[in-house]
C-alpha cells in the first residue's frame, strides 16, 4: 500500500512557545473525544440544540462503504455506483456534472488531481473510454451556460454515433438550490431534445444524486430516472465528496473509488488512535489554531507545488471558510499554486502583513517521467540553461521549494508541509479527509459549530425575494 502522508510542522514550531503545544494537547483530545460521541449521537433524538445540525457522518462513512462492499458487492453501494459509471462510460463521450458548493468542488479536485491535465483534449481510445468532462449549475453565468449547450448541439447531432452522445448527473440534496435547478432544467430540456422526451435512454442518462427526500428526489421519482443515488442525511454538502456526490463522478471518471475511501478510512483510524506527534489531524489543527490565537495569524495559506492541486486548495477554501466563519470568528482559508503564484503573490507573503501561515502541499514523486534541461549548441544559449544540463523539471521545482521556504524563514514567516509521497487515490483520499477532520477538529476546540452555513441561506433569502418582486 501507498506509504502514508506525512506533516511536518518543525519549521512553523521554531517561531511559536513549544509549551503552548503542551498545554493545547488536553483540550485538542477532548475535542477529538467530542467528536467521536457525535458519531454516538446521530440517528438519536439526543442532539442538543447547540449541537444541531450534526453532520458528523462523513468521519465514519468510508469505512462503512467499504465494509459494505465486502458483505454486499455489486448490491452495495459502491457496487451499484461502479456498476452505473461503467453504462456511462459505455453509452457516452460527454459527460455533464450539475452542482455547486460541495456538490462540485469535490469532484472538481479529484478531477483535476487524479486524470489526465488535458483529459479532454484526448482521443476516446487515449481515454480510455472515458467520457469527456464539463462543469455546470455552479453559477449563474449566461455566456458560460450558452457556450456548453452550443457546444453539445453542435458536437452531438447523431445519437447513434457514441462519439455524439452525452450524459448527465444532477446533485443537490434538497433540489432547491437556484444556480443548479436552472442548470438542470437547462441541460435536462436539451437533453431530451436530443434523446425524445419519454424515451428510455434519455432516462438512463440522467443520474439524479439527492436527498433521501426533497424536490429532486420527488421529481426523479416521478420522471422515471434509473438510478437515483441517494446523500445521506447526515453529511453536510462540503462534506460530501465521500458519498455519491463525489464517487459516481470519480468512477464515470475512471477514478479508482475504493482505493480513495481506503486512504481516508486509513486517516480516521490514524486520527482516532494515535497521539501528537503521530497524528497529522491534531498536529495540523494544533499549528493553525495557536498561530492564530497567539499570532494573530489570521489567514491560511494551501500553497500547491504544483498545477494539479489546486482545485482541492478552493475545495478547502469552501470547507474551512463555511465552518468556520461564524461568530466573527474563523481564519480566511487562501489557495495558491507555486511557483506561478510565486510571481504574483509572493511578494506580498515575503514582505507583507505578518498575518499568514504558509502550508505547503508537496507531492514527492511526480506522476511521469522526469523532464531535463537539454542541452543546446552554444550559439543557442542565450536563457544560459546549459548549466543546468541534467537537471529535472522536479530538480527544479525542489530547488524552489527549499529556496522559498529558506526566505521564509529569514524573516520568520511560519511554513509547514504537507508532503504526499505521490498523487493516486490513496493519498488524495488520506488528504481530504485530513482536512475534514481537522476542520471539524478546530470546530469543536473553539466552541463554533462546525456544521451548517447560516450565513449562505441569507444571500439565498435575499436572492428569492428579490427575483420574485
Amino acid at each position: 500500500m501507498t506509504s502514508f502522508l506525512r506533516y511536518d510542522d518543525s519549521a512553523a514550531r521554531r517561531l511559536i512557545d513549544g509549551k503552548w503545544y503542551e498545554t493545547l494537547q488536553p483540550d485538542l483530545l477532548a475535542a477529538r473525544d467530542e467528536m467521536l460521541k457525535d458519531i454516538e449521537l446521530l440517528g438519536t433524538d439526543q442532539i442538543p440544540a447547540d449541537k444541531q445540525p450534526l453532520d458528523a457522518g462523513f468521519q465514519n462513512l468510508p469505512q462503512q462503504l467499504l465494509d459494505e462492499y465486502e458483505a454486499k458487492k455489486e448490491e452495495s453501494l459502491l457496487g451499484r455506483i461502479e456498476t452505473k459509471a461503467r453504462e456511462l462510460r459505455e453509452e457516452s463521450d460527454r459527460f455533464v456534472v450539475l452542482g455547486i458548493g460541495g456538490s462540485y468542488m469535490g469532484m472538481r479536485a479529484l478531477f483535476e488531481a487524479l486524470c489526465h491535465p488535458w483529459h479532454n483534449e484526448l482521443t476516446r481510445q487515449q481515454r480510455n473510454g472515458v467520457p469527456r468532462l464539463y462543469f455546470e449549475g455552479n453559477n449563474v453565468d449566461n455566456d458560460s451556460i450558452t457556450a456548453l449547450k452550443e457546444l453539445l448541439e453542435t458536437g452531438c447531432q447523431d445519437p447513434a454515433d457514441l462519439l455524439q452522445r452525452w450524459s448527465l448527473t444532477v446533485i443537490s440534496k434538497s433540489g432547491g438550490t437556484l444556480e443548479t435547478a436552472v442548470g438542470f432544467r437547462l441541460f435536462r430540456e436539451a437533453l431530451e431534445a436530443y434523446y425524445g422526451p419519454d424515451s428510455a435512454v434519455s432516462r438512463s442518462l440522467v443520474v439524479p444524486i439527492t436527498g433521501l427526500e426533497g424536490k429532486l428526489r420527488n421529481f426523479s421519482n416521478e420522471k422515471g430516472y434509473e438510478d437515483i443515488f441517494p446523500i445521506p442525511d447526515n453529511v453536510g454538502g462540503r462534506f460530501s465528496v465521500f458519498t455519491a456526490v463525489g464517487l459516481f463522478p470519480a468512477a464515470v471518471m475512471g477514478v479508482d473509488i475504493r482505493r480513495l475511501l481506503q486512504g481516508a478510512a486509513d486517516m480516521t483510524e490514524r486520527f482516532n488512535s494515535q497521539p501528537m506527534g503521530d497524528n497529522p489531524v491534531m498536529d495540523y489543527t494544533a499549528t493553525c489554531h495557536l498561530f492564530e490565537r497567539e499570532k494573530n495569524v489570521s489567514i491560511r495559506v494551501l500553497s500547491t507545488w504544483g498545477k494539479r492541486l489546486e482545485a482541492l486548495g478552493l475545495w478547502y477554501d469552501q470547507l474551512l471558510a463555511e465552518s468556520l466563519g461564524k461568530a466573527e470568528q474563523g481564519a480566511t482559508p487562501l489557495t495558491v499554486v507555486n511557483t506561478r503564484d510565486l510571481h504574483s503573490r509572493g511578494q506580498q507573503h515575503q514582505e507583507g502583513a505578518l498575518d499568514k501561515l504558509i502550508t505547503n502541499v508537496i507531492v514527492e514523486r511526480a506522476g511521469t517521467e522526469d523532464v531535463a534541461v537539454p542541452m543546446v549548441p552554444d550559439n543557442e544559449n542565450q536563457d544560459d540553461l546549459n548549466k543546468l544540463k541534467g537537471k529535472t523539471i522536479p530538480d527544479i521545482l525542489s530547488a524552489a521549494i527549499e529556496g522559498t521556504n529558506r526566505a521564509y524563514a529569514d524573516v520568520n514567516r511560519p511554513t509547514a508541509d504537507l508532503i504526499l509521497p505521490e498523487l493516486n487515490e490513496y493519498t488524495v483520499g488520506q488528504t481530504l479527509q485530513m482536512l475534514m477532520l481537522a476542520t471539524v477538529l478546530e470546530g469543536r476546540l473553539i466552541k463554533i459549530n462546525p456544521y451548517g452555513q447560516p450565513g449562505v441561506e441569507a444571500y439565498k433569502k435575499n436572492m428569492q425575494e428579490v427575483l420574485n418582486r
